[in-house]
């Protein structure tokens, strides 16, 4: 147990090194200062070329936003007849078959929006061509549009009084060739030379400890495994994700996957301060996110080692924890430690199954994902935690009895309007989904809906009902992991988180971006005795509450209905 434990925090110190770091490194280079990545510039050059791009060219919010989408959607119609056709295509050596209509609109929605909820097994539901130049090629490029986005949100704040909220292009470009392309490279060759498979040949033979043969899956793994968590993508070349032997080998990789899918979305915290010049900002917004981090991460590692009750009781000794659904190599509080950190971001990815985790532990995945702003994703967790800051503004400007301020620009009814909408939605989504399909389940159990209602769940009860909870919430977080006793591969599930996934993605991308810009363009306030310093262990604090009362009032009623009622239910 001491040895696990100092394996966590092992990883946690080495995030940290490597994060900090990071995040000046991407505020000097989002800003156009000189940074050590310059020699990609004449790439650079030759993209923007090719592409007809002006990288000069200033973009207000609603030109920025415009780009963005456009690409998107293109990305999205190009995937979605690959993946249909994928079984006529090349780089197919294992003979997958193309996807379903309903499969592939669930499949390249999940990928495009930086979800990668996956209603099937990656090793036999998808092609090589598919796994690399799709699903790889979107790992990159959702990232880079989450970063670059939050970027155009930290332009808008770096000077004083501006419509000009920077170029989409240049951002999303710098962010892949300066950023993810090189750490990737890194990564996937510490994979490589530690047994994952890194080439285009088809399924090999094993011989298993049982002495049975095995044809297991090979692929270019390596270089997706790297990227996805990375980007904090998390969709595994392999159905079992980072709990399969060749995609999470061993403790080291273990180590490098948990730390590469973190040290972006902290970078970006602390780069949002050093870019707008109010470094203690950043600080305060990290220690935020920090104790909001370990108090789900602390609850949960305890959780997994004190074992599993109803085992106990059957005078079974646990002296390792609940290692139901655990990987042997790694341990319950490794699984539980990086159950955390795959929720609080948005990648996903799992080196345990999480069906299997203790009650507690899957209460505090849900919420996690819920919150989905202590850190999050590439990108999206600081425009996540941007729109919780605007409330906060609000109501501290109501409290003092001032209108409400943020770094000199006033906020007022329209910015808080968006804010409180985009605050809405993710309850909506969650709850109306999983509200939906629990009707379905509970009155049409025996309609034959592509696969009978009645066939979704293993467990129905209160986990049933938490993994339908799970799903909807993974979907609307953009986070993609699962309880995966769910039988989500079929018309009604591929369909209703599809939905989810691309409002959940898209929406809250958009709030804050037209929020900042908004704000950009008002007259600038200088600071005076009675404004609101946002830069304060104060304010950090109501931030801090803001986030616990809005998610407490959103979500409990559903928690209490899931995940808390399987855990009084369980012997003590």
């Amino acid at each position: 147990m001491n040895t696990e434990l100092l394996g966590i925090f092992a990883s946690f110190i080495i995030t940290l090194v490597i994060a900090i770091p990071l995040g000046k490194y991407l505020a000097k280079m989002f800003a156009g200062e000189r940074v050590w990545t310059d020699f990609m510039k004449p790439i650079e050059n030759g993209i923007y070329k090719l592409s007809g791009i002006n990288p000069n060219e200033p973009m207000n919010w609603k030109q920025f936003l415009k780009a963005m989408m456009t690409i998107n959607i293109l990305w999205l119609v190009y995937g979605f007849f690959v993946l249909m056709h994928q079984d006529k295509l090349p780089l197919n050596p294992d003979s997958n078959p193309g996807m379903t209509a309903d499969l592939s609109f669930n499949t390249i929605i999940s990928f495009v929006v930086n979800c990668n909820l996956q209603h099937y097994s990656g090793e036999s539901g998808a092609s090589y061509l598919a796994q690399h130049f799709i699903f790889m090629f979107l790992h990159f490029t959702s990232a880079a549009t989450g970063i670059a986005c939050a970027v155009a949100v930290f332009k808008a704040f770096k000077d004083k009084t501006t419509t000009n909220l920077g170029n989409f292009w240049e951002f999303f470009v710098k962010t892949i060739t300066r950023l993810l392309l090189p750490l990737s490279v890194v990564i996937a060759l510490i994979l490589t030379f530690n047994g994952t498979p890194a080439s285009y040949a088809g399924k090999d033979q094993f011989i298993t400890l049982q002495g049975d043969t095995a044809h297991v899956s090979r692929g270019p793994a390596a270089q997706m495994i790297a990227i996805k968590h990375l980007g904090t993508n998390g969709g595994g070349w392999f159905g079992a994700n980072s709990a399969h032997p060749l995609e999470n080998p061993n403790y080291l990789t273990n180590m490098t996957e948990i730390i590469s899918q973190m040290i972006i979305p902290m970078a970006m915290t602390l780069a949002f301060g050093y870019f707008i010049r109010r470094k203690k900002l950043g600080w305060v917004i990290f220690g935020v996110m920090m104790v909001g981090l370990f108090m789900l991460m602390i609850p949960s590692v305890s959780s997994e080692l004190g074992g599993n009750s109803a085992i106990a009781k059957m005078g079974v000794t646990q002296a390792s924890g609940a290692m139901e659904g655990k990987e042997v190599r790694f341990g319950p509080a490794a699984t539980a430690y990086w159950s955390t950190l795959t929720t609080i971001t948005s990648t996903g990815s799992v080196n345990g199954m999480h069906d299997s985790t203790m009650p507690l532990t899957g209460a505090w995945q849900l919420l996690a994902m819920m919150i989905n702003g202590f850190f999050g994703g590439c990108g999206v967790g600081i425009l996540n935690y941007f729109i919780y800051l605007i409330i906060a503004v609000f109501i501290s400007g109501l409290m003092v009895g001032r209108t409400p301020e943020f770094l000199g620009h006033k906020v007022e009814a329209r910015e808080v309007k968006i804010a409180a909408l985009i605050t809405l939605l993710s309850p909506l989504l969650i709850m109306a989904g999983t509200a939906a399909a629990a009707y379905v389940f509970t009155t049409y159990g025996n309609a034959d809906w592509a696969v009978k209602p009645s066939t979704w769940l293993n467990n129905p009860g209160y986990h049933g009902f938490s993994e339908m909870l799970y799903e909807y919430t993974s979907a609307n977080a953009n986070n993609g992991s699962g309880f995966e006793g769910l039988g989500d591969n079929n018309i009604w599930w591929n369909v209703t988180t599809g939905v989810v996934l691309i409002l959940g993605r898209f929406l809250p991308i958009i709030g804050p971006v037209a929020i900042a810009g908004l704000l950009a363009q008002k007259k600038f306030i200088p600071e005076s005795a009675g404004t609101l310093k946002v830069d304060t262990v104060t304010f950090g604090v109501m931030t801090f509450a803001v986030i616990l009362v809005l998610n407490a009032l959103s979500y409990f009623p559903a928690l209490a209905l899931g995940p808390l009622a399987e855990f009084f239910s369980m012997p003590k």
